[in-house]
């Protein structure tokens, strides 16, 4: 596939929106651009910014956009003055790469930023089409149909949409506010059936409502990436009877690299799945996760890398069936006496109590010890400290929470991942003030 193809397909994509019968967004075919007939543009040296709150007004400006021949950034409309600060910033110090260096690596997707550093991830129809090719193969299909309420310049929202136009399937964006209130779009029947990805937060507010559940177990597959999801949260849908996908991605691999098959998951397994036909996961000595493969991203712009290989921060395991199993963040790893804690071990046995809706556990800093282990919970239910304390028995005296932080207010991006630094630091200031 050559960036003319994938111009034509996307384009192709946006136009067909002109002639579904849906409530979710009026559609106005005079945003369509011309992409899906016409060749790909001169570039002009210049960067595309793609930006908008409405899916399809973005689905819109992207196809032109690919169109365009330029290098296209992809921006988060609700974007703060930090994060436009920092994208301005990265655009005014580094010259835009010449006309002559455009061929590859040309459409940056975010990742960072809402309180972290933001960068932009190289990609291009290569490593969009690897993407896509592996997911079909791996769930037997050869066309996908997805419906999407993740943002669109959001990795994980815009391959939900990229792999339907790439495979000649029906993308259909829904709208979150809606779908949180019980207001459920009616997907036509496929031969292929529908997908639908999720992070944990969203699957967790979608099942308190029977009818949501119901209309959730119309989908062929749920995807379920963005983040590490509790396993009361995972015996609720797997008691749903819930065609849930447990996956493992990232920008820098245009989405997931590991996916679950929905069998599996209800036959009871809770691991990431095994590594898609496009790509190859290893576990380095010190238990770091490296991914290799043709989705693989080009580095981060300005910078250009030509491995194909990308060592994560996460840590993880592949078990007998080389199903990967994630561990934690190596950032993430509490360092507190001299010992190390995984904050996952210790929300798991939190969680397992039922005594709390959410956990995080985090390190503050401590004069003595380095940093002190916390949990932090919502501030709407309070736990009963007996349960807790017994669980507690269970793990070793350094990793349990020397203290239970309630707040009200979690910081979480967009697509419903938590900020980990930012809660630490809420957390911090509560201790400090003796909360």
């Amino acid at each position: 596939m050559d960036r003319l193809e994938l111009a034509r397909l996307v384009g192709g994509s946006v136009a067909a929106l002109e002639h579904r019968d849906s409530v979710d967004y009026a559609f106005d075919p005079q945003r369509v651009s011309s992409a899906a007939t016409l060749a790909v543009m001169e570039p002009t040296g210049r960067p595309v910014l793609v930006e908008a709150a409405q899916p399809t007004d973005f689905m819109a400006a992207l196809a032109g956009a690919v169109a365009s021949g330029d290098e296209v950034f992809l921006c988060d409309a609700n974007w703060g003055e930090a994060e436009r600060a920092q994208l301005n910033g990265l655009l005014q110090s580094e010259i835009i790469n010449r006309k002559s260096e455009i061929s590859e690596g040309w459409l940056m997707i975010p990742t960072g930023g809402t309180g972290g550093r933001l960068r932009f991830a190289r990609h291009d129809e290569d490593t969009i089409a690897a993407a896509v090719r592996g997911f079909a193969r791996h769930f037997g299909i050869t066309r996908v149909n997805a419906a999407g309420a993740l943002p669109l310049h959001h990795v994980s929202g815009l391959m939900a949409w990229m792999r339907c136009a790439l495979t000649s399937g029906e993308y259909r964006p829904l709208g979150w506010k809606q779908l949180e209130a019980g207001e459920m779009s009616v997907l036509p029947a496929k031969p292929d059936g529908w997908f639908f990805s999720l992070v944990p937060t969203q699957l967790e507010r979608l099942l308190r409502r029977p009818a949501t559940v119901e209309w959730l177990r119309g989908f062929r597959t749920i995807l379920l990436g963005g983040g590490p999801a509790w396993p009361d949260l995972l015996k609720k849908a797997a008691d749903a009877q819930l065609p849930l996908s447990l996956s493992y991605g990232m920008t820098e691999t245009a989405a997931m690299v590991t996916a679950l098959q929905p069998h599996e998951f209800l036959l009871g397994r809770r691991d990431s799945g095994a590594a898609l036909p496009h790509a190859a996961v290893e576990i380095l000595p010190d238990g770091t996760v490296r991914v290799g493969g043709y989705s693989v991203f080009h580095g981060y712009w300005p910078e250009r890398r030509p491995e194909r290989w990308h060592d994560t921060d996460d840590l993880g395991r592949l078990d007998e069936a080389r199903h990967l199993h994630i561990l934690g963040r190596r950032d993430e790893v509490i360092i507190t006496g001299g010992e190390k804690v995984n904050p996952l071990e210790v929300e798991a046995v939190l969680l397992a109590t039922g005594e709390f809706d959410d956990v995080a556990v985090v390190g503050v800093p401590h004069p003595e010890w380095g940093s002190e282990v916390v949990a932090v919970h919502p501030a709407d239910r309070a736990p009963d400290m007996a349960v807790v304390e017994k669980a507690f028995a269970g793990l070793a005296a350094f990793k349990r929470p020397k203290r239970l932080v309630a707040l009200p207010d979690w910081p979480r991006g967009e697509a419903g991942k938590l900020n980990r630094g930012a809660l630490a630091e809420l957390a911090a200031c509560r201790v400090q003030r003796g909360g």
